[in-house]
């Protein structure tokens, strides 16, 4: 969706309320992304998805979240911001999306995390609360800093902007490491989620690993659910066993039709997990009769059951069919 509001339109700008758990998230997109020769980094797809767009789906759970970098369409609804002038760098980046936040707690985000995903956010938000740190960051393999996979105090991460920008005469052009030096902080150290991508290599790698077994079925959900605009968690497998169950006990092609069903079905009823799940469980046990009824007449009439065909080799379609 194309997703630009100004800061403050309502249903983007921060909630207000006193609510302990809430977090605003502030993820930098600008730079120049010199390494990739220039290309527009957020946007490049891993997966079949932005990756700006996966970065923002593991934010979800932010009460405002705001993207500093010119506007552009994603994938979930953002506050845009920019520094000034624009290219400042990121301490002056920052401190332009802090702007528009109010939660205690903030997370900073780079737009080049493929494999971040919000239990990592949980885990740094959980580890911030019952620390005295003033934030807490992930660390590479190397043991390096990666402030920006970070949960920050957001009180103690402006007072640290404010001293540098007093003492430097302003924040553009500082490196990160100018306000880490400032602050308090707790290190977690994550190989995977601390990855980014700053070379094309870097990108080969991400594409290849998420169409590793054991990722590709998460990713490719995923995506799916991005790009028709579907906000729901559902079980993956509950609705493979109906599948499977669809196919062996009916027709193999009543598998994607009876899962296009139960998600429809859903709909009607509502929306949300518990309504596929009390779906697919009705549809399950209706294969299941239908199973065992075809197994009984089989076993009546002598006949053993028919093996499953594929659906283009039907007796009328077959090459061969006179």
């Amino acid at each position: 969706m194309t997703a630009y509001q100004s800061p403050g339109e309502s249903g983007t700008g921060p909630a207000r309320g006193p609510d302990p758990a809430a977090y605003d998230a502030v993820v930098l997109a600008g730079g120049a992304a010199r390494r990739l020769g220039g290309a527009d980094k957020p946007g490049v797809r891993v997966g079949g998805r932005a990756l700006l767009d996966r970065v923002l789906a593991a934010c979800a759970g932010a009460r405002a979240t705001v993207v500093v970098a010119a506007p552009r369409p994603t994938a979930r609804p953002v506050t845009w911001a920019q520094e000034d002038p624009p290219g400042g760098g990121p301490l002056a980046a920052l401190d332009a999306g802090l702007r528009h936040t109010t939660a205690e707690h903030v997370v900073v985000l780079s737009a080049d995390l493929p494999f971040l995903r919000d239990h990592t956010v949980d885990r740094l938000l959980s580890t911030l609360r019952t620390s005295a740190a003033d934030g807490v960051l992930l660390t590479d393999p190397e043991g390096r800093d990666q402030p920006l996979v970070a949960a920050y105090e957001a009180t103690r991460l402006r007072e640290g902007l404010a001293l540098l920008s007093d003492r430097h005469d302003g924040l553009t052009g500082l490196p990160l490491r100018r306000l880490i030096a400032e602050l308090d902080l707790t290190r977690v150290p994550d190989p995977v989620a601390s990855f980014d991508c700053d070379t094309w290599d870097d990108i080969a790698t991400a594409r290849a690993r998420i169409r590793e077994h054991g990722h590709v079925l998460d990713e490719w959900i995923s995506a799916v659910k991005d790009d028709l605009g579907i906000d729901l968690d559902v079980d993956a497998r509950l609705l493979l066993d109906l599948a499977r169950d669809a196919a062996h006990g009916v027709d193999r092609p009543a598998a994607p039709l009876t899962t296009f069903l139960v998600g429809y079905a859903a709909a009607r009823a509502g929306g949300g997990p518990d309504a596929v799940a009390e779906a697919a469980r009705k549809a399950a046990a209706l294969a299941t009769r239908w199973a065992e009824e075809s197994a009984a007449q089989a076993q009546t009439s002598g006949t053993p059951p028919q093996p499953d065909v594929a659906p283009d080799a039907t007796p009328d379609t077959r090459p061969d069919a006179g």
